[in-house]
């Protein structure tokens, strides 16, 4: 066990607080729905950048390369300033909505590039031009561009160029639980001496201004031998925990600047300050010369040690900090042992990544770096979320006691149960600064790599009762948690589950299983209840996290008064009742009431899935068999129904609905097997087109699963093709087919089209920033994956198919999965020339050795070239590709053949029968 592994041990049960401290600051509290006070719900024009760096904010705080405690009472990020900003720079500049061309946009560089689980290690890297920052040129030629027109990004502005700009790192390292060394490396790397104005800045979240407001704390300035000291007292009966002294050591001779971190409304709305100091005073010092912007008496509840660095061309400057506990001990020599500490974490962290990195990965430095940095973008983007919806709807004259018109008038107004005060995993913490339901479900399949007590944690907390919904549904996203998300919890649930069991010499988590299927239970009564309109298993969804996949806005009401079957929502149904399944199996083995569970989720699956095809005796059933691939149908009220034979994600995500189980198992659950029995006896139909567990496979295995062999080999043929999905960075979310056949719908007169669009959206539809017709996005890249894992655990040889289509090339279904993994992993390793397909023609990132190593993980892939698209930083779902390069790096195309599997599964530290666990579980050594 390593150092940091014990770490984990000891949070969990010896409850010291190693995870107390993190980098739980948000990147962009402006713009968010919880700041927006607005009378149309405009959160984007409502709370802006520009106020930020002199409004307080009311739910919570942002800062640059931040850390905070878990309730976020007091905070830590670094402020900078080249001289020439007309801003100093304390947090993230990006474009909103309407600002950008494809949507909101963060313009900034700045890298993730380390962490441990418990954050007693981590590293940041912001890139700081020396010149001035070009706002207005990035607002005003990124709206002069159309959709057609690419993004106008930061280097683009030529304020990079020659090198004139610092590589800012921000390093992170623990002591102890609450004692965190701090260090900031400046270095500049332009060719000539250079200034930087460093101010490492610690403040209160303003608590004691709002209706809910307690006592107010202090920030009090002392001056050491060698050093400054920036005590920290607060005692505060509304948060659930009061949080101790602790102090800021700062070394050095660097003045101390104090003020509040309130709102300076003479500037905002002209109306009197609460006090002379605010919330901008340092930016008015630092940049304007304004000494009586800072309270000179050294207290308040924002405060900075303030330095001014001379940095020669190729030059290193270092600040180096402690913010801990107040300690006597300490205030002698509280550097002493700071660089001991420094080189001891960083020693433990390369230990603990190479501890979870298969051989064939580390012998691969590049993988590796990429699988490290993944996994550091997710560590990095936990982030403090507070919501009290119930306040925040007040606040908004909308309650419980309201009418629902009144409450439609008003975002989120049905969700006034919600309470949100904890650590999230976050998809962004610039662009998408809130968490999201099937975003953080895919998450924590990475996270279970480093952290699966976290990751547990955090799909326990979805599914209480303070976030989800009374009437069982899971909130979707900040924007609306009423939206409809794929139903994947229960995936991740039983994933994490069975890894954790394998983690743990095959002792499950049974508290946890129980528990998150009681919830899901009830979650899935809503999906039968809300969204199947006609009760005959054929599911709607609408939005479903696929954005503008289909010819509609799926979230609104379709021509005509028509509504949509939804081939993905009901596939999406079909795999959740599959993993209901699993999970009533799991628990049936420990618990006998459960298999009355295992009956009914069997049924469910047979029904719906049944429900997909239904024989063929239709004309308009989501399969079509002279195509070989399912659509959505879209039904009007006068009975017509048409398939809308769109080549999508839509038509391949029934592949992912695949289960497999060990030969014993229907002689273990004798009730279910009886029942089984009778059911398929009474509805033979249902089986005729579905892969049934009656006939044994590979090792004697199980299968259960949407497609029967013939309609899996007629998708397939198609997702394997180079022409249509299978491109060569992954699976495209819509077939290269409609390039030359655009899909065309003609309704009243009015013609809609979806077109093969590889890269950034040429739609308005969802705000433009996302696309899904024709880029390769990763958490559906994933499902696949692991399903033809799954179906290659079953097949074995006994099924091999072209791999690419037309190649000549047979390969059976876990080599099929390897190559694919390959292709996805290829996005992000360096090729032949050297470069990195997800920079795309960024020539700076492509072969520059001071950039080309710092990883970025976007929100989805052009479908041809991989280039990254959207988000710059979701290392949410993209993070999962950490786990496709652990699982490709543990296991060979033959392994699964081979019958000494379970064997090698062990050796590698995996466990033993369940194959679904073996693919995608930690391989460590």
């Amino acid at each position: 066990m390593t150092e940091e592994q014990s770490r984990l041990v000891e949070a969990k049960t010896k409850a010291v607080p190693w995870k107390k401290w993190g980098p739980y600051l948000s990147e962009r509290q402006w713009g968010t729905v919880r700041e927006d006070y607005s009378a149309d719900g405009n959160a984007w024009d409502y709370f802006t950048h520009d106020q930020a760096r002199s409004r307080a904010y009311r739910w919570g705080e942002d800062g640059l390369a931040g850390v905070s405690d878990d309730h976020q009472v007091l905070c830590f990020a670094v402020a900078l300033w080249n001289g020439k900003d007309p801003i100093l720079k304390e947090r993230l500049f990006g474009l909103t909505n309407s600002e950008g061309n494809h949507g909101e946009d963060v313009k900034e560089y700045y890298f993730y590039l380390d962490s441990t689980p418990t954050h007693s290690y981590m590293k940041y890297l912001y890139k700081y031009p020396q010149a001035a920052y070009p706002y207005d040129d990035l607002l005003k030629t990124n709206r002069e561009r159309g959709r057609a027109g690419a993004e106008y990004e930061l280097l683009d502005t030529g304020v990079f160029n020659e090198d004139r700009y610092f590589d800012v790192f921000v390093e992170y390292a623990k002591a102890g639980a609450e004692d965190l060394g701090i260090k900031i490396s400046v270095t500049n790397r332009g060719p000539e001496e250079a200034m930087l104005h460093v101010l490492p800045t610690v403040w209160f979240r303003n608590t004691w201004m709002w209706s809910d407001h307690g006592g107010k704390p202090e920030l009090r300035g002392t001056q050491g031998k060698g050093y400054g000291a920036i005590s920290a007292h607060h005692t505060d009966p509304i948060f659930r925990e009061s949080l101790p002294d602790y102090t800021l050591y700062c070394e050095g001779d660097a003045p101390l600047l104090f003020t509040e971190n309130e709102s300076n409304n003479k500037k905002l709305f002209g109306s009197e300050n609460g006090s002379p100091y605010v919330k901008d005073a340092f930016h008015n010092y630092v940049i304007h010369g304004e000494k009586g912007a800072v309270n000179s008496a050294m207290v308040g509840t924002k405060a900075a040690p303030y330095y001014v660095l001379k940095v020669g061309a190729g030059e290193t400057k270092v600040v180096r900090l402690r913010l801990t506990r107040t300690s006597a001990e300490l205030d002698a020599k509280p550097f002493k042992d700071f660089d001991e500490v420094f080189a001891t974490r960083l020693k433990e962290a390369d230990a603990f990544y190479e501890s979870i990195t298969p051989d064939k990965v580390n012998a691969d430095p590049d993988r590796a770096l990429v699988m490290r940095q993944a996994i550091a973008g997710m560590l990095w983007s936990k982030q403090y979320f507070y919501y009290d919806l119930n306040l925040w709807l007040r606040e908004h004259k909308v309650g419980p006691w309201c009418t629902p018109e009144t409450r439609e008038k008003v975002r989120n107004g049905e969700w006034f149960h919600m309470y949100n005060d904890d650590i999230i995993s976050m998809p962004d913490k610039w662009e998408y600064p809130w968490y999201a339901a099937w975003d953080l479900a895919f998450h924590m399949l990475a996270f279970q790599a480093v952290d699966s007590d976290f990751a547990k944690a955090q799909l326990e907390l979805i599914l209480r009762n303070d976030y989800q919904h009374p009437n069982g549904q899971i909130p979707a996203y900040e924007w609306n948690f009423s939206d409809t998300n794929p139903p994947v919890h229960a995936y991740a649930t039983i994933q994490i589950y069975m890894s954790d069991k394998e983690r743990n010499g095959g002792k499950g988590d049974l508290e946890f299983l129980s528990y998150a299927f009681s919830k899901l239970l009830v979650n899935f009564t809503w999906w039968l209840n809300r969204k199947d309109r006609s009760g005959n298993n054929l599911f709607e969804g609408g939005f479903l996290g696929l954005d503008n996949i289909g010819v509609f806005d799926r979230s609104a009401p379709l021509p005509n008064g028509g509504y949509l079957e939804q081939a993905d929502g009901t596939a999406w149904m079909v795999f959740f009742s599959q993993q209901m399944l699993r999970i009533a199996v799991e628990l049936a083995l420990h618990y006998p009431v459960y298999e009355e569970f295992v009956v009914k989720f069997f049924e469910h699956t047979m029904w719906i899935a049944g429900a997909m095809d239904r024989m063929g005796k239709q004309q308009d059933t989501m399969w079509d068999d002279e195509d070989g691939f399912f659509y959505d149908v879209l039904r009007l009220p006068n009975g017509e129904a048409f398939r809308m034979k769109v080549r999508s994600m839509v038509g391949l995500l029934p592949l992912t609905a695949v289960a497999i189980f060990e030969e014993d198992l229907m002689e273990k659950l004798p009730t279910f097997r009886k029942h089984a029995q009778q059911f398929l006896a009474r509805h033979p139909e249902l089986a005729e087109n579905l892969h049934m567990p009656g006939t044994p496979g590979l090792a004697g295995r199980r299968l259960l699963a949407t497609v029967n062999e013939n309609k899996l080999r007629r998708i397939l043929t198609k997702m394997l093709d180079e022409n249509e999905f299978f491109g060569p960075y992954g699976i495209r979310a819509l077939s290269r087919y409609h390039v030359d056949h655009p899909f065309k719908f003609t309704l009243n007169g009015h013609e809609s089209q979806v077109s093969y669009v590889p890269g950034d959206s040429d739609s308005g539809m969802f705000g433009g920033n996302s696309n899904w017709r024709g880029p390769v996005w990763m958490p559906v890249n994933f499902l696949l994956y692991v399903s033809l894992m799954r179906l290659g655990a079953y097949y074995g040889d006994t099924f091999k198919i072209e791999c690419p289509t037309g190649s000549g090339k047979e390969m059976n279904l876990f080599e099929v999965a390897q190559v694919l993994g390959e292709r996805l992993i290829s996005t992000f390793t360096k090729d032949s020339a050297g470069q990195r397909p997800v920079f795309g023609n960024e020539e700076k990132f492509q072969t520059d050795p001071l950039w080309r190593d710092n990883v970025l993980f976007y929100e989805y892939f052009h479908g041809d070239t991989g280039a990254g698209v959207g988000a710059s930083h979701q290392t949410g779902w993209t993070g999962c590709i950490a786990r496709i390069i652990q699982a490709n790096g543990a296991f060979e195309g033959k392994d699964l053949a081979d019958k000494n599997i379970e064997e090698r599964a062990i050796k590698l530290g995996l466990g033993e029968k369940d194959v679904a666990a073996v693919v995608v579980a930690t391989a460590t050594k």
